[in-house]
């Protein structure tokens, strides 16, 4: 079984205590329905730097808004899963990554 980066771009912050609610018990009921499957709930992420080669460093838009790490047998799979994600009710997108175990 392989583990593979979910990287979502994209959508928005609940506004309203209500709503905020809701989005929180979606995620819940989404991780729920994946078990054992999480590796790594994520979380959103905010402000970023970008370092080139060169060394230089500069600010940047995070392109990434927010991740979680899953479990899955297949790309395929991994994209199954993903595709019940609720970042994706507020308008963000998901690159399912495939990560190679190295260390």
């Amino acid at each position: 079984m392989s583990k593979y980066l979910l990287a979502y771009r994209g959508g928005g912050m609940p506004e309203s205590a209500e709503d905020q609610a809701r989005v929180m018990a979606a995620w819940g009921e989404w991780f729920g329905r994946l078990g054992g499957a999480v590796a790594d709930p994520g979380n959103p992420t905010s402000g970023s730097r970008t370092i080139a080669s060169d060394g230089r460093v500069s600010n940047g838009t995070p392109s990434i808004t927010g991740y979680s790490i899953i479990s899955a047998d297949s790309l395929d799979a991994a994209v199954s899963l993903a595709k019940d994600c609720p970042v994706l009710s507020s308008g963000a997108s998901i690159e399912v990554l495939e990560t190679v175990d190295v260390m």
